[in-house]
């Protein structure tokens, strides 16, 4: 089977990283995570300040769905820890994204040792298209996808009196709008498995 140049691209990176030990790349990893771990702690505590204010946007599309339909608008809870659980999640979520500048630049200062000179130009770019594209697919799911399904799914259920907890609403949000957003870095990831040479034009 052909290999479409994978080992010895795999090998010219080895190469070029071969002045570090084995203990020297895990303790540069190891630092890397912890920084990154500091910047979603710090997002998050930041966030989790904001969590009624970030719920209150959330829920705008499922509001405005019900209220389409002639729908009580009001979102139910099964268990008194579910909103705590709710706000907890939303603070992680929002952290991340909120930190997703850092956490991207420690990816890069670890990959950074094995590129090329003229490669590392493209931090800048990469930092500001990675974290753009993923914006862009969660702002274009919740104001184009998000609410048109919304609308959709409670339209054709009508006949039925619906009963939305805000813990599977929450689940559903999230799963749209970070799905949207991680679909919207696919040609980040085809450009930069490009640019270390595991893939080329005529791989595909």
């Amino acid at each position: 089977m052909a290999d479409f140049g994978i080992q010895p691209a795999l090998q010219q990176r080895a190469d070029q990283l071969g002045s570090m030990s084995f203990l020297q790349h895990l303790e540069e990893l190891r630092r890397r995570i912890l920084w990154s771990l500091v910047g979603i702690a710090a997002g998050f505590g930041i966030c989790w300040r904001f969590a009624d204010t970030i719920y209150g946007y959330m829920q705008t599309p499922i509001m405005d769905a019900l209220h389409h339909n002639g729908l009580d608008q009001k979102l139910v809870y099964l268990n008194p820890t579910e909103p705590f659980n709710m706000y907890l999640k939303i603070g992680l979520i929002a952290g991340l994204f909120l930190s997703s500048p850092w956490v991207l630049y420690q990816v890069w200062c670890f990959i950074s040792p094995g590129l090329y000179r003229h490669e590392k130009k493209y931090v800048l770019p990469f930092m500001f298209s990675t974290v753009g594209l993923f914006l862009a697919g969660g702002l274009f799911g919740y104001k184009m996808v998000y609410p048109g399904a919304l609308n959709f799914l409670i339209q054709y259920g009508k006949q039925f009196q619906p009963m939305i907890t805000i813990g599977e609403y929450t689940d559903l949000f999230l799963t749209i709008i970070v799905g949207l957003g991680v679909i919207f870095e696919l040609p980040i990831v085809v450009f930069f498995l490009s640019l270390i040479g595991i893939i080329s034009a005529g791989c595909m």
